[in-house]
């Protein structure tokens, strides 16, 4: 695989999310905080590989036309009553 094919489809959100855990794994390292550099690196794979709710692997499909339609038409009137 050619680097800059893989470069070609990174955005501003993936390489701050990158650079955001590259920093958390120095700052464990200089701390001496070992979770803070597990931590780090868990983050770190996120961006590498594209995976997460920022790729969009979690979006929800927008409503089809037809369930939009429906959706419309399935409001009802509330009534209300005084309770005393």
């Amino acid at each position: 695989m050619d680097i800059k094919s893989y470069l070609s489809n990174w955005n501003f959100s993936r390489i701050l999310r990158l650079a955001m855990a590259v920093f958390i794994i120095i700052q464990g390292f200089q701390t001496h905080e070992w979770m803070f550099v597990i931590l780090g690196a868990l983050f770190a794979l996120m961006p590498i590989f594209n995976i997460g709710c920022a790729g969009g692997a979690c979006a929800v499909p927008p409503p089809s036309k037809s369930n939009r339609q429906n959706s419309y038409h399935q409001i009802e009137e509330t009534q209300y009553e005084e309770v005393k």
